[in-house]
């Protein structure tokens, strides 16, 4: 009985991984990094190597390094005050009670907003929110990428 609890466990948290790459305030590659690692651990490594393991762990740490970078490198190749960076991060957060319109335009306002507030100069002010927004698209793509790969690598393993 425990046993199936644990396999429903680590499946349950693939799927909400996977779901977290589209969702907000779920944290989407920890998840799916977590619930391989527990399917791969009921198995006792047999199906999923130690090797594979960590293959999985490193395209995680790379996901969550790239998803950091890219929203950043966005905001920063366009010269924006570090208000524009910490406005990114409020739209962001206050954006994910707007659903996903906030989402997207959260971060661009907040960018905006910092930015104007630390230049007061439309121009740059709306250059720091494209490069918000478009550092947030690279960023969403970069993650589902990601993800499609832990994906594919656990499934070979997995079946092979």
């Amino acid at each position: 009985m425990m046993s199936e609890v644990w396999w429903v466990l680590a499946w349950a948290a693939m799927l909400c991984g996977f779901l977290g790459v589209f969702l907000p305030l779920i944290p989407g590659i920890p998840l799916l990094f977590g619930g391989m690692l527990l399917a791969a651990w009921l198995e006792d490594f047999t199906r999923i190597a130690p090797f594979t393991v960590l293959l999985l762990a490193l395209l995680a740490l790379a996901a969550w390094l790239f998803e950091l970078l890219a929203s950043v490198w966005g905001v920063k190749r366009v010269g924006a005050s570090g208000l524009a960076i910490a406005g990114a991060g409020v739209g962001a957060v206050v954006g994910i009670f707007a659903g996903l319109p906030g989402l997207v335009l959260g971060p661009v306002i907040g960018a905006i907003c910092g930015e104007y507030l630390a230049r007061r100069d439309e121009g740059r002010a709306v250059r720091a929110g494209a490069a918000a927004g478009i550092g947030f698209i690279v960023a969403a793509v970069g993650k589902v990428a990601f993800a499609v790969a832990m994906s594919a690598v656990f499934a070979f393993a997995w079946f092979i």
